[in-house]
């Protein structure tokens, strides 16, 4: 009941956070396009309530060296991704508490299997964010992307002296993943 209600909770969140977005993204547009004048009730009630947002969102995407007008289109992508992680997030919280749960009342064996799956999955996704970041030019010795750099070195940097290459594709990190998949299987089975 209560986790049914929680994701409920959360999609509902997300659905008013992106009709927020949506309502000043297609304001600011139309008050650019001439659609709606800018000096009318609506253009001044959106601009008064995106206000807590929109300037340092503009002034973030100024420092990065883009336009600020393209501020309410940021708006609405990052409440789109933003969305989707924080339910994604939940449902994950949910399905862990659940798995504590049944922990509780499981044999050491199922809890040393649980433990070694949990690292693997750790593992997968510190990959997976360091791989993320790269495409998004993101420093590996940034402070929050060095935990997932310190995560993940130990395998990739000796994947990257054996695989060659391939002009701009790294292939040691999906390498990497496959190899991750293959070691969790395998000692999984060996616990069962």
């Amino acid at each position: 009941m209560i986790p049914a209600l929680l994701d409920n909770v959360t999609r509902g969140l997300v659905v008013l956070v992106f009709g927020y977005a949506a309502v000043v993204a297609a304001t600011h547009w139309a008050v650019r396009s001439r659609r709606l004048s800018p000096f009318g009730a609506w253009p001044r009630m959106v601009r008064r309530i995106s206000e807590p947002v929109l300037p340092p969102l503009e002034r973030r995407i100024v420092r990065s060296g883009g336009n600020p007008q393209d501020a309410p289109l940021w708006l609405l992508g990052i409440s789109v991704l933003g969305g989707l992680v924080l339910i994604t997030l939940v449902r994950w919280l949910i399905g862990m508490a659940y798995e504590v749960s049944a922990l509780a009342y499981a044999e050491p064996r199922v809890w040393l299997i649980e433990i070694v799956s949990w690292t693997f999955r750790i593992l997968m996704v510190a990959l997976l964010v360091r791989v993320i970041g790269s495409w998004f030019g993101v420093s590996p010795y940034s402070r929050w992307m060095r935990p997932f750099v310190l995560l993940t070195d130990w395998l990739l940097v000796p994947l990257r002296r054996i695989l060659p290459p391939f002009g701009p594709l790294d292939l040691s990190p999906m390498v990497a993943y496959f190899l991750l998949w293959i070691a969790q299987q395998a000692l999984v089975r060996a616990l069962l």
